[in-house]
């Protein structure tokens, strides 16, 4: 896609969202379903299912998914998909890039080992490798401009409201 196309496409997109600001909230949802036997749940989005597990550091085999390598994959695809989008705008043309998420958690706060050790990764890194003649200027404002942009790093940076529901279902 080049920026033309880029702007053709999303023109009417920004000019409805101007005129209806609500309709510019778009929902994001996802199920897991429990498989109580081999502690994990199984996951769908657009038609690809993946089964998720206990990590080995929490005592998984290694053969499900794991929840916080699933986090970073969100992170780097959302970086991914933002940086091209805004490189197509801007005219950087990039001849290939990898952008690497990467982040730690402490096995010893999820299996209440310590309880002073934290739950939940507490280092995120985004690292873009990119193969470009742009110049350093330019590759600035496009690494910039990604951040700025990327739902899942905004997300991250700043956590939204948070709400827990239990519903208890009758059978």
């Amino acid at each position: 896609m080049d920026a033309a196309l880029l702007r053709s496409v999303q023109a009417p997109l920004k000019q409805r969202y101007r005129e209806d600001a609500e309709s510019a909230r778009v929902p994001a949802r996802a199920e897991a379903q429990l498989n109580q036997a081999r502690l994990s749940c199984r996951v769908v989005a657009e038609g690809r299912e993946v089964e998720a597990g206990l990590h080995p550091a929490a005592g998984g085999d290694g053969s499900l998914a794991c929840s916080a390598d699933m986090l970073m994959q969100a992170l780097a695809a959302c970086a991914g998909v933002t940086l091209a989008a805004v490189a197509t705008a801007t005219g950087i043309a990039l001849r290939s890039g990898r952008i690497i998420a990467e982040g730690e958690w402490d096995a010893r706060g999820t299996l209440a080992v310590d309880r002073t050790a934290p739950i939940g990764l507490t280092e995120v890194r985004l690292t873009f490798e990119l193969d470009t003649d742009a110049d350093v200027a330019g590759l600035e404002r496009l690494i910039a401009t990604t951040e700025r942009y990327c739902v899942i790093l905004q997300t991250l940076r700043a956590p939204p409201r948070l709400a827990v529901v239990q519903r208890r279902v009758l059978v």
